[in-house]
């Protein structure tokens, strides 16, 4: 993918002006005249102007000994000025400046202009002292050899100017430097006197985006219709001839790392006409009316660019549902900010030509009047990939990578990865590429694919972590009852490796292949809470006692009865009834959907079901204690273990999905590689005061789950 350069809109209507003929080369940019430069530069003038004259009247400071000794006495002197009662200025005759007395006078002649005086300064203290001092040394002078003083009161214009100048203009610089970086310092010098304009980046014919259609793997049904869109701007007379109006927006929902912005960037670089793109956070800004008057400048200028297609990123910051904060003052921006958009989309005036996108992961929390027709036509939603989709998306990010070996197989990397979303794997491509570095390999293999998928589930191994001997034993049990129950119960997903390498968090892990359906059955669920709860169950059998690496498995367990409990219908006590609320507006409810009776009703079933499925776990692990113990002492042999050494413990497993088992080579997983849940670092059998927190890694069946929410 070619690297894109962002262009303010200022630099585009700079470059229209600047650009040369159709086809010839570009002229050379202009700059443009900054009245901030006139400013400074009568700044300078007025400092010059005061420096040069301080300069020019530069005399040199003589005691009154000196000058009555040397000057008055030798009648030297032409007159003397007494200025503002503090200084006598004192000029030189002509004549007598010929003298060598006076060689330092001479030279501070400019150029071939004479120095015309004052030649010398007398600090005089008070002014009746030095009218008695110079009437004394006057006395044996006749009228004719005295001395003129006059007196004068001088006001230093210049130098007041500067004075209170220059700590203003200090004060201005400092406040203007703040308020640029306050306001991002993204629009140049002023971007004080543009902090209400619009901060969209427009790609035009001169700033092309080089992403289409093709670059974006899988995606087909909202590709098709983002495609009718762009169509429309290319071929309009298709549609409006038979009546129908494009829509003025469209909106695209989806998890994180699904491709939302990419498809943006794919309509930029097919529509070939101006595009605008901003995030909903570069209307929110500290001053009050600043969004709003952002929001009319980004419309006025994608008027003036019409056609054109407006895309805005995240546009949940400013798009939630007004009047639900709890905290919001009289006076909320963002819902100024919101107001303004809503009417620039679809009010009184038209926006005719101008499309509207914008991407969002949480269209629960936007304004109903943000979503009605008329303003956001269109909901494309864009989903996690199935398997066909990630391996058109592995075929694109794998052409980045320039020494493939040739044993990496595609669709074996797509089974790898269910769950799994465009981002994610775009990390394992580059995680592959980081570790054949690591390793100082010349190629990508198939085995580097498989430690990427690992790292990226799981985190970077830890084998230098310090674990107790029995903590390890506990790890070790408490992994094999995973992986025995999840084998032995029919619905569990298919095991592929059980780990006691420490990664990230976890001290242990299992890997499955959560089955990609899009319905779930109450036995499908139980299943997988009982092969949840499988290791917590063996700990319990073979020690007698319990330990709190059990947190994910049981955190995740929680979640699932509580979700068939409430949100499913898939309890008789409770009913054909769900207290989900799929708008979201019940997240700024501070009171429940049901009374506290029903809540204790839900406390017990979800109490009952884990409770039952524990039983039934240990009840699977009990008959099957012995090979429970032989799965431990391999794992704790080997530390990794795959899906052949169960088969040879457990035999072929008694449940085929889909028709087919699919085996697993001798050396690596050939399963997509799932963790059913990461056990956090937790106190082992002889550890009583530390405790596990939870794990931030989702695997990609709790993805799942999360989904059907």
């Amino acid at each position: 993918m070619s690297t894109e350069t962002n262009h303010t809109n200022s630099n585009y209507r700079k470059s229209e002006k600047d650009s040369g003929t159709p086809g010839g080369p570009p002229r050379k940019p202009k700059f443009g005249f900054n009245l901030y430069w006139v400013y400074i530069i009568i700044i300078f003038i007025f400092i010059a102007i005061h420096i040069f004259t301080s300069y020019s009247k530069t005399v040199n400071n003589i005691s009154w000994q000196q000058f009555n000794k040397e000057m008055l006495q030798q009648h030297d002197v032409d007159k003397i000025v007494v200025v503002n009662g503090e200084v006598a200025e004192v000029y030189i005759k002509k004549d007598s400046l010929k003298k060598a007395t006076y060689d330092d006078v001479r030279q501070r002649t400019l150029g071939s202009f004479e120095n015309a005086g004052p030649h010398y300064e007398i600090n005089i203290g008070k002014e009746e002292i030095f009218r008695e001092d110079l009437r004394d040394a006057e006395k044996e002078f006749s009228p004719e050899d005295k001395v003129n003083v006059f007196y004068e009161t001088r006001r230093d214009v210049l130098g007041g100017m500067l004075t209170w100048i220059l700590p203003l203009g200090l004060f201005v610089a400092i406040w203007v430097f703040l308020m640029r970086r306050m306001s991002g310092g993204s629009m140049g010098g002023s971007q004080i006197f543009n902090i209400g304009k619009s901060r969209a980046t427009l790609f035009d014919r001169n700033t092309q985006v080089s992403v289409t259609f093709d670059d974006v793997a899988g995606l087909e049904g909202a590709k098709v219709e983002i495609k009718e869109i762009v169509d429309f701007l290319k071929n309009p007379s298709k549609y409006t001839d038979l009546g129908g109006k494009i829509p003025k927006g469209a909106l695209l929902v989806g998890p994180p790392g699904t491709g939302k912005t990419l498809i943006a960037k794919a309509v930029a670089g097919e529509a070939k006409v101006p595009f605008f793109s901003l995030s909903g956070s570069d209307f929110v800004e500290m001053f009050v009316g600043v969004g709003a008057s952002r929001v009319r400048d980004l419309f006025k200028q994608a008027k003036e660019k019409a056609p054109c297609i407006v895309f805005i990123d995240e546009i949940d910051a400013i798009g939630r549902s007004r009047g639900k904060s709890l905290t919001q003052g009289a006076n909320d921006e963002r819902e100024n900010t919101l107001n303004q958009l809503l009417t620039e989309m679809d009010g009184f005036g038209t926006n005719s030509g101008v499309i509207i996108l914008a991407a969002t992961n949480r269209a629960d929390v936007l304004d109903r009047a943000l979503l009605r027709p008329g303003r956001f036509d269109r909901l494309i939603y864009v989903e996690l990939p199935d398997l066909h989709e990630r391996e058109a998306i592995f075929k694109v990010h794998l052409k980045n990578l320039k020494k493939l070996d040739s044993t990496v197989d595609i669709s074996f990397l797509a089974r790898q990865t269910p769950g799994f979303s465009g981002a994610d794997i775009a990390n394992i491509c580059n995680e592959a590429a980081l570790i054949a570095a690591r390793k100082d390999k010349a190629f990508v293999s198939k085995q580097e694919f498989l430690d990427a998928v690992d790292r990226i589930i799981g985190g970077m191994e830890k084998k230098n972590k310090v674990i107790t001997m029995d903590e390890k034993k506990v790890i070790a049990y408490h992994e094999s009852g995973h992986a025995t129950v999840s084998w032995l119960v029919e619905h569990a997903s298919p095991l592929v490796k059980v780990t006691i390498v420490p990664r990230g968090k976890s001290l242990g892990a299992a890997w499955y292949l959560p089955e990609e359906r899009q319905i779930t059955t109450t036995e499908q669920m139980l299943d997988e809470i009982c092969a949840t709860l499988g290791g917590r169950a063996a700990e319990e059998v073979i020690f007698g006692k319990i330990s709190t690496g059990a947190l994910n498995d049981l955190e995740k367990v929680t979640k699932q009865a509580q979700a068939m409990v409430m949100i499913y219908g898939l309890n008789s006590r409770i009913g054909n009834l769900s207290y989900y609320d799929s708008t979201g507006q019940s997240e700024y409810s501070l009171t429940k959907p049901y009374s506290e009776q029903t809540a204790q009703i839900i406390d017990e079933e979800v109490s009952k079901i884990v409770e039952a499925q524990y039983q039934r776990a240990k009840d699977i692990l009990l008959k099957n204690k012995d090979k429970l113990v032989l799965l431990a002492e391999k794992l704790l042999k080997e530390e990794v273990i795959f899906k052949e050494d169960l088969e040879v413990i457990f035999g072929q497993r008694p449940f085929v999905k889909n028709g087919q088992e699919v085996n697993a080579p001798s050396q690596a997983p050939a399963e997509p590689i799932q963790p059913s849940g990461h056990h956090t670092p937790g106190a082992g059998p002889s550890s009583s005061t530390e405790t596990s927190g939870p794990d931030d890694e989702k695997s990609s069946d709790q993805q799942q789950f999360e989904l059907n929410l």
